[in-house]
């Protein structure tokens, strides 16, 4: 990481003229690039690392492009000669999911749902204008080949997963029906193609658009699908109808011409068909086969979500194959199958989880007489303790956490921990068990085994509602106090 903050510093200063005043690494989403807010005297900026300079490329030629139309994108500040590296605006941390989260279905977080949406217009039609589509990162068209993709992804890796019963050469009949009858759309102008509230940050009361580097051209219905029936956002029926009326009115001002809102609203239907399965695809590959507790834990949402689109929805052609096959998926049994069971006021158990040094004390004592539960050893881990800016921190502090996610194997230790530890926890409150111990140990019980413990608590609290007693030995010794951490 940190030959990644020097090359991004260095490109900082060639472009203002002197070194950044201080460099923050930024947390890592989804994706493989590594992002830092670099400050200094005029403000802040954010620099970017990826190493797939096509992504790099495609990034900063839309950017560029939508820039000189004044569209609601951040500017490309500098680009460094390998292309690995570049600076862009900052946009600032708020995102539009965290207005929503924060302060609720209010009428300033619909007005800012109603511009994204007018931006959004507006970044499809003066975006397309003379646009080299063959500058994207894959397809240039969301085309037949494109929605194809997106339904055979939800096929193999959510639908097969199942293990249900259907006709798979009916199905794929269906599948090519759909994909021909949205092909044929009216409009096709830019598509953001991952047009969703994390992606539209807020700055100044108004929106801005990031991660469009997998933009191609199709039509603007999907990227409305998929703000408007985000599972995350979850958000009610009467917003998502008035939003669609609101963003009709916006492209109807932009292209300069009224359309035909019953067509159009047909075809979103089945364009909200194709993100909700793409998404479960997603799901369904990063939980079921990569294992990734996070992502399994989304799929009730997601099939809710697919559940009440499609009992009340029309996608405008008959597939009733598929139509069978979503039955099953949205079918109360499936749902119950990925919905964890959750603690209630009279759940009596409680999770005591603790961090603790090997080389100090040793494994604790489990004081219910229960023999001392799950006892995980951090020591494979690499140890932050050992660099000299981190010795005096602990698993609390970003540096430290910093490290811990981006530099070593933590997250994926931890996911396998969360399989383990999932099972019995949900098997515990089933059973009206009162308490199960869980210890994490390190060399000083300072910086691996806190992170880990912390995270825990935090998966544990999320998932199952269940009560945790959080106790840092080590920590304590020392007077430090430690809450529940706040949920990220």
């Amino acid at each position: 990481m940190q030959h990644l903050v020097e090359s991004i510093a260095a490109l900082y200063r060639d472009w203002a003229g002197g070194a950044p005043l201080s460099v923050d690494v930024l947390p890592q989403s989804g994706s493989e690039r590594r992002y830092f807010r670099l400050h200094g005297n005029g403000g802040s900026v954010i620099g970017t690392y990826g190493a797939n300079i096509k992504e790099n490329e495609t990034f900063i030629y839309f950017t560029e492009k939508f820039s000189s139309k004044n569209l609601a994108v951040p500017e490309i500040l500098s680009v460094s000669a390998d292309k690995l590296f570049y600076l862009q605006g900052d946009l600032g941390d708020t995102s539009l999911l965290n207005h929503l989260e924060t302060k609720g279905l209010t009428d300033a977080v619909y007005e800012l749902f109603r511009k994204s949406l007018e931006n959004l217009a507006l970044l499809q039609v003066k975006g397309d204008e003379k646009l080299d589509y063959s500058k994207c990162l894959t397809n240039k068209e969301f085309g037949k080949q494109a929605i194809m993709a997106d339904l055979l992804y939800f096929k193999y890796y959510f639908l097969d997963a199942l293990r249900k019963p259907y006709d798979k050469q009916k199905l794929i009949d269906d599948f090519e029906a759909l994909s021909n009858y949205l092909t044929h759309t009216e409009y096709k102008y830019f598509m953001f193609r991952d047009f969703q509230s994390r992606n539209i940050m807020i700055k100044g009361k108004q929106p801005y658009f990031i991660d469009y580097q997998g933009g191609m051209k199709g039509a603007p219905q999907y990227d409305v699908a998929s703000l408007l029936w985000q599972a995350r956002a979850n958000l009610p029926e009467d917003w998502k109808n008035d939003l669609l009326e609101d963003y009709m009115s916006s492209f109807e001002k932009t292209i300069g011409k009224k359309i035909d809102r019953t067509i159009f609203r047909s075809q979103f239907n089945g364009y909200v068909l194709i993100r909700l399965l793409q998404v479960l695809g997603a799901y369904g590959f990063r939980g079921l086969f990569e294992r990734k507790a996070q992502f399994l834990t989304s799929i009730p949402m997601a099939l809710k979500n697919l559940g009440a689109f499609f009992g009340k929805q029309s996608v405008g052609i008959a597939v009733p194959e598929f139509r069978k096959v979503l039955d099953i998926c949205v079918a109360s049994e499936i749902i119950r199958q990925f919905t964890p069971t959750q603690a209630n006021a009279d759940t009596p158990l409680i999770v005591k989880i603790c961090s603790f040094s090997y080389r100090n004390g040793g494994i604790p004592d489990d004081e219910t007489g229960n023999g001392g539960g799950f006892v995980f050893d951090c020591r494979g881990l690499l140890n932050p303790g050992r660099i000299d800016s981190m010795k005096t921190l602990t698993g609390r502090d970003k540096e430290v956490k910093d490290y811990l996610e981006q530099e070593t194997k933590m997250p994926e230790f931890l996911n396998s921990i969360f399989d383990i530890v999932d099972t019995t926890v949900e098997e515990y409150i089933k059973r009206g068990f009162e308490s199960l111990m869980v210890s994490f140990g390190c060399t000083g019980g300072q910086h691996r085994s806190v992170y880990a413990a912390d995270e825990l608590a935090r998966h544990l609290k999320n998932k199952f509602r269940v009560k945790i007693e959080l106790k840092h030995i080590v920590q304590e010794e020392k007077k430090w106090q430690n809450p529940l951490p706040e949920k990220k």
